[in-house]
């Protein structure tokens, strides 16, 4: 483990070349990961364990969509593919990938599983930090712990295949067997991470809830929502506004910011953008610094996890989901944006 300086605060992190592939794998060589859940984050860190020589299994409900993907996948029923109480038995380490809703139905079967000397392995802190509401405490005698990945299942196996690392969190929250540590590490290496930083579930929890209803996810699209309709309100085209809005965005600047930071992106641009942006940034921060402390005090106090809980586990809260998502993708902001995008070069048929 080395400490790393982030803005003049110390970090313990892992990097694969303190902990490279080949422990990893010795670490895991007498374990059977058994991932249970093949929707969100399960066929990346499944697939990209499976290619990184890891004994891996898949547990999902027979003759569902996942149980197809998982086939379609390379998994094979009766060797690699089992039903969930079956995987649960064979696996040493079980990965609890499913939705924290689902989670919760299904923890009561997961917990007679884990015995003496088992891994009880997450990505995401919600079930063990909210357990007064979801009731997942796990026995005394298992190990606990997470590997979160910044960043969805899709984009954990696209950069995996690209021969790259998407970074992630872990967490121990406990150690039975005294191996909880090397077993942690060597499954944020298996699945394919690129550095992992030290955190608790508590702090990863509050962070992605955070995180994803504000700039990942709920803020950016309230952003791009506020200055789509202002620039179309003023006469602007769908396409210009889109373009100014959006497109820019993702496909030009991010992909700067990501590779050398806003401050280089501040540094590089026009005189005019950059008197611009210097003016108006922290009136944003101004602006939306309340929102994200009621945001973060509604986390906190487990109001976000308690609506989650309650309207995720209503028999009718997919075709609910499905009018809310409808909403998002029937407006005129993001059909604009799927005429552009197919507009983008590598979107042409070629000639």
């Amino acid at each position: 483990m080395a400490k790393l300086n982030f803005g003049g605060t110390e970090e313990n992190v892992v990097t694969r070349d303190e902990f490279p592939l080949a422990k990893a794998q010795e670490v895991l060589k007498n374990e059977t990961i058994a991932v249970i859940g093949y929707g969100v984050q399960g066929p990346g860190q499944a697939l990209n364990q499976k290619e990184n020589g890891v004994n891996v299994i898949v547990g999902q409900r027979k003759n569902s969509k996942s149980w197809d993907k998982a086939i379609a996948d390379g998994f094979v029923p009766g060797t690699t593919l089992f039903e969930i109480e079956e995987a649960l038995e064979k696996g040493t380490i079980i990965c609890y990938l499913l939705s924290d809703a689902a989670q919760i139905a299904m923890w009561p079967t997961v917990k007679k599983h884990l015995t003496k000397g088992k891994a009880l392995y997450f990505s995401h802190g919600f079930g063990i930090t909210f357990n007064e509401q979801t009731g997942i405490i796990p026995p005394s005698d298992v190990d606990v712990f997470l590997v979160a990945p910044k960043g969805s299942g899709t984009s954990l196996r696209r950069m995996f295949l690209q021969g790259r690392g998407l970074n992630s969190s872990y967490a121990i929250f406990q150690d039975a067997t005294g191996k909880a540590w090397d077993r942690v590490i060597a499954l944020g290496i298996a699945i394919g991470s690129g550095y992992l930083f030290e955190t608790d579930f508590k702090k990863e929890v509050f962070s992605d809830l955070t995180g994803e209803r504000g700039t990942l996810m709920g803020a950016i699209q309230g952003i791009f929502a506020a200055q789509y309709e202002v620039l179309r309100k003023n006469g602007h085209s769908p396409s210009e506004a889109f373009n100014e809005t959006v497109e820019e965005l993702t496909q030009s600047l991010m992909p700067l910011v990501a590779e050398n930071g806003m401050d280089w992106m501040y540094a590089n641009c026009s005189t005019t953008a950059q008197r611009g942006a210097l003016d108006w940034w922290k009136k944003f921060r101004d602006a939306t610094l309340p929102v994200f402390s009621d945001l973060y005090n509604s986390v906190a106090t487990g109001k976000e996890s308690a609506r989650s809980i309650d309207l995720n586990s209503k028999a009718d809260y997919r075709e609910k989901l499905e009018v809310e998502l409808a909403e998002l993708h029937n407006s005129e902001m993001w059909q604009a944006g799927k005429t552009v995008r197919s507009l983008r070069p590598e979107n042409q048929p070629a000639k």
